[in-house]
């Protein structure tokens, strides 16, 4: 994909995997929803999941996002790097500047236009080490 092509499939794309490592080395993918920005991936975690666990441990982290059903549709963006708490642990109500835009923008991609803050989750920014796509639509049909 192209710069252009990843940001927008990352802009509309609901769902993520997150790949993590525990303390034994045991890796640990999960589901969660995110917000690109054009540079950082953000995820909004629950501060007691094993996820959160891991990362606070080995910041290490890798996500997944891709889409499509039959092989010829498949596409996807791979993102490695190390997470980096934001923001208040956990995220409580209030307007804080260093999360202003990963909250808009996952509010107005999930949640009708507005993030509330729960009191249970806390942000990761992960700006990318390296990013792989992929966009099987583009390869030549035989």
């Amino acid at each position: 994909m192209s710069e252009e092509e990843r940001d927008e499939f990352l802009a509309v794309e609901r769902m993520c995997r997150v790949g993590t490592v525990d303390s034994d080395g045991a890796p640990h993918v999960s589901p969660l929803w995110f917000a690109w920005d054009g540079t950082a991936i953000w995820l909004n975690s629950i501060v007691g999941s094993k996820r959160w666990a891991n990362l606070m441990q080995d910041g290490r982290i890798s996500v997944t996002v891709d889409a499509g059903v039959e092989f010829s549709e498949l596409r996807g963006v791979e993102i490695t790097g190390t997470a980096e708490v934001v923001g208040d642990v956990p995220r409580t109500d209030g307007y804080l500047e260093s999360v202003r835009e990963p909250e808009q923008l996952f509010g107005e991609k999930y949640l009708g236009g507005t993030f509330r803050a729960d009191g249970r989750h806390a942000w990761l920014r992960i700006v990318p080490e390296k990013i792989v796509s992929w966009d099987f639509r583009k390869m030549p049909v035989p």
